[in-house]
């Protein structure tokens, strides 16, 4: 019987063992698949974190999530100390792996993706921009003067996996070339968002510490133009340039962004090399190949698939080995942990009404559900009509519409800009991650029905 369920469970086929799960991972995905599906499956993690943190914050467990989140975690050297809550320790350090991630994304973009053609690249850069600034002058049109102008910068962002994970799951609807430009458009927001924070939400400038990071960069660059591919040594320079970034008083994670831009993008070998150097070590491999001989005891085998090994790496760039290597950590870890983190917000239902019409509330709700679509949508049009750009291939100007509506789904970015933005003002913080949440939900629903309704089973 347990023979019988075996064969149903696996197969041998020419003195190979295939288990069931091993065929799915057998195909061969490229990298933009493999982007999209991480991005897919990362959104979905991220709505379960975030539903979590809303339950712990709203459940008996609330003081001990908060007295979790407060609890101080430190380094200690001689003299030398390092020391933050939990929460910061997130919020300033983990999340310079989801920036470093950000920067890898956007290089490759530029360098070999959807934003390497200019023609292409004009119509999602212009929306994005149009994304960014409508918005943002929304909001500040509700909250002009005091501290709540300080959150101009929050509906400007959108949040990737969350986007990418609702158009996903109508690709029958929609052509790939439209989720090509959410990408990109996600991407060149990305970017904005970084620039806002560097230069927008810097309380205190260390010139010192500041003038210490750019040396850092400065030999982080110079590797790169001296053919350094081994990660290590840039390893440990980010680590310092991460430590003076975090003494400058300009956001530490903007060290992952610096970080990744300073990663080669050119592989050692080109594939007219590799390819040569493959076959020849495969006609090697054949003639020293024993049957009924195992490769552990066949040294010259062992060379040999050893020196395969080292080609393989050596064709591909170090930029797309260290996307791959932390595209996985960051979207399934690091970034459902920065929401466990910051998506846990107090909900008082009695009040929802007065809590919903709070100017900040309001502010970033209009901006990311209205701003968005007038932004997006918007600067679509206008580029359209001065021929800047082209649609997307097998796309109607309908759909614009819908990618722009989930482009209202601002989530992590925003978050992360609400926690800069009101530090010091929690009743504020609280209102704008409200209106991020109530946002998110409502740009997510529209934009997928009306793609869903948009769309063409045959496009």
């Amino acid at each position: 019987m347990n023979d019988k369920k075996n064969v149903r469970t696996s197969s041998r086929v020419d003195g190979v063992y295939t288990a069931p799960w091993e065929r799915a991972l057998n195909k061969v995905l490229t990298p933009f698949e493999e982007f999209i599906h991480r991005q897919t499956t990362s959104g979905l993690l991220l709505m379960f974190t975030a539903v979590l943190a809303l339950v712990l914050a709203n459940s008996p467990l609330a003081h001990l999530y908060q007295q979790i989140q407060h609890l101080n975690i430190g380094f200690n050297i001689g003299n030398w100390s390092l020391e933050n809550s939990l929460h910061h320790w997130v919020n300033d350090g983990l999340m310079a792996l989801f920036f470093f991630v950000v920067g890898l994304e956007l290089k490759r973009e530029i360098m070999a993706g959807a934003l390497s053609n200019p023609r292409q690249a004009a119509l999602p850069i212009v929306a994005a921009i149009g994304g960014m600034v409508i918005p943002a002058l929304i909001y500040f049109s509700v909250n002009p003067e005091g501290d709540a102008a300080r959150g101009w910068g929050i509906p400007m962002a959108t949040d990737i996996a969350f986007a990418l994970g609702a158009i996903a799951l109508l690709a029958s609807r929609v052509p790939r070339a439209l989720i090509t430009f959410l990408v990109a458009l996600a991407i060149v927001d990305d970017l904005g968002a970084v620039i806002v924070i560097a230069v927008f939400y810097t309380e205190t400038i260390s010139m010192g510490a500041l003038v210490a990071a750019g040396i850092i960069f400065g030999l982080l660059m110079l590797l790169n133009v001296t053919g350094i591919r081994k990660i290590t040594p840039y390893f440990i320079l980010a680590i310092f340039l991460w430590y003076a970034m975090f003494q400058s008083g300009v956001h530490a994670t903007l060290a992952g962004v610096l970080g990744a831009f300073s990663v080669p993008a050119r592989p050692k070998y080109n594939p007219v090399r590799f390819s040569q150097q493959i076959r020849e070590l495969m006609e090697r491999f054949d003639a020293s190949h024993v049957p009924g001989k195992s490769i552990m005891t066949n040294e010259k085998l062992r060379a040999i698939v050893q020196t395969l090994g080292n080609g393989v790496y050596l064709v591909e760039a170090p930029l797309q080995r260290l996307e791959h290597a932390w595209h996985l950590p960051v979207a399934y870890l690091v970034i459902p942990i920065f929401a466990l983190f910051n998506a846990g917000i107090p909900l008082d239902l009695s009040n929802v009404g007065q809590t919903l019409m709070h100017p900040v509330t309001l502010g970033v709700s209009l901006g990311l559900i209205a701003g968005k679509v007038i932004g997006i949508a918007g600067g679509c049009w206008i580029a359209l009509k001065l021929n800047i750009g082209q649609l997307p291939a097998e796309t109607r100007f309908t759909q614009i519409i819908g990618v722009s509506l989930l482009g209202g789904i601002g989530f992590t970015m925003s978050i992360f800009i609400a926690e800069l933005g009101f530090a010091h003002q929690p009743e504020l913080l609280l209102m704008a991650k409200t209106g991020i949440l109530f946002a998110s939900l409502a740009a997510g629903v529209t934009g997928f029905i009306w793609l869903y309704l948009a769309g063409n089973k045959n496009t």
